[in-house]
């Protein structure tokens, strides 16, 4: 029976590019000259130091733009508070992969509800879709490209 797998995933490669290439921007801009301003890839998160909060926002549309130019989802970034510590800014942006249970919650509600004739079920932090026909996952296919989720889609392992 045809299936396959809908997962979140990021390219840890390319998450690297994409911080290094947005700290060579810093290095370069003329408004950074001087400053502390830098990118950190630790344990799946991003942390963004700056001297001021304009800094740092500055910081979150330079590494939009390098995701963007790596072709990686910015919906895979989930950025918490500012926080000052010091004389210097400090905020975190936690890098999401896999489908936590919510999400996968509501993907399999969304299968069931188009009336597709397929199974979704949730396998750890993927959703396995199978069905009789090709047609039928690809018709799932569409449906989860065309809804909107908070993170990142993409189908995987597909088997006839």
């Amino acid at each position: 029976m045809p299936s396959f797998d809908i997962v979140s995933e990021l390219d840890k490669h390319e998450l690297t590019n994409a911080i290094d290439q947005a700290s060579r921007i810093i290095a370069n801009r003329f408004d950074f000259k001087g400053s502390n301003a830098s990118f950190d890839l630790t344990d799946g998160q991003v942390i963004l130091k700056a001297e001021s909060e304009f800094q740092i926002e500055q910081m979150q549309d330079m590494l939009m733009d390098a995701f963007i130019k790596r072709k990686l989802d910015v919906k895979s970034l989930d950025y918490q508070d500012m926080k000052p510590s010091g004389q210097e800014v400090k905020q975190i942006a936690l890098v999401k992969e896999g489908i936590d249970s919510d999400n996968a919650r509501k993907v399999v509600k969304s299968i069931k509800a188009s009336k597709i004739k397929v199974q979704a079920a949730v396998q750890g932090e993927q959703v396995r879709v199978t069905g009789k026909k090709r047609d039928d996952l690809q018709k799932v296919m569409q449906l989860i490209r065309a809804e909107e989720f908070d993170m990142p889609m993409q189908f995987n392992n597909f088997r006839d």
